[in-house]
């Protein structure tokens, strides 16, 4: 289920979309697999073995507890653009080589490296039989991730931080079941800049890239 801090920015920019005759709101959810690329890693952590910059490599584990999700709030406008807000639950944990070769226990944005966004988005509906719907958007926001690191042997930094600025973008296709549910798969791609500070007086800045494919529910009223 959501943290409360990104469960009230979500409910806060909901209610916040206006409802007309003219447009309709739509209410999507979606899991799917994630994974992410390696990051260059830079900063200072005097408890670990790197100096200055390592590369870590990560797992997404999008199927294990807490598993990867997201949620996304669109107002449709009568010409096909909307706007709306979504915050996802990516993951990341750093492999077993990068634990072992850099001094960590445990290296992870795991419950979440949440990223809320406002969106901008485009669709194209009625296509191929008039129950398909292309649609590609795009957002920028922010990052908030559960930081879990532990170098070995040292001192544990757990909370959320909200760590720096983030973009998505999104590509998919939905389709209609009845007038108020579709179904819909999806890419999603996210960048977010991560300065995160330890409890041991370092801090770490990683850029890190999510990729993953979607398939979920939506609906709208």
């Amino acid at each position: 289920m959501f943290r409360t801090s990104s469960a009230v920015l979500f409910t806060t920019a909901l209610a916040a979309i206006p409802l007309s005759a003219n447009a309709d709101t739509e209410i999507s959810f979606y899991g799917g697999y994630q994974t992410a690329p390696h990051t260059v890693i830079t900063g200072d952590d005097p408890e670990a073995t790197w100096t200055d910059t390592f590369t870590a490599g990560w797992d997404g584990k999008s199927f294990e507890a807490p598993p990867y999700y997201g949620v996304r709030a669109t107002l449709w406008r009568p010409n096909n653009w909307g706007w709306g807000t979504e915050v996802t639950h990516d993951k990341v944990y750093a492999d077993d080589e990068t634990l072992t070769t850099n001094g960590y226990d445990r290296f992870e944005l795991t419950d979440g490296l949440n990223i809320i966004t406002v969106n901008v988005m485009r669709r194209w509906p009625a296509q191929w039989g008039e129950k398909l719907t292309p649609y590609v958007g795009g957002g920028v926001g922010f990052a908030m991730p559960h930081v879990d690191i532990e170098a070995t042997g040292g001192s544990h930094t757990y909370g959320y931080q909200v760590t720096g600025p983030a973009v998505r973008a999104t590509a998919g296709v939905s389709y209609a079941i009845n007038d108020h549910w579709g179904a819909f798969a999806e890419y999603q791609g996210t960048f977010s800049m991560n300065n995160i500070e330890l409890d041991n007086g370092g801090s770490l800045e990683a850029n890190i890239i999510t990729n993953a494919l979607n398939i979920g529910v939506g609906y709208s009223f």
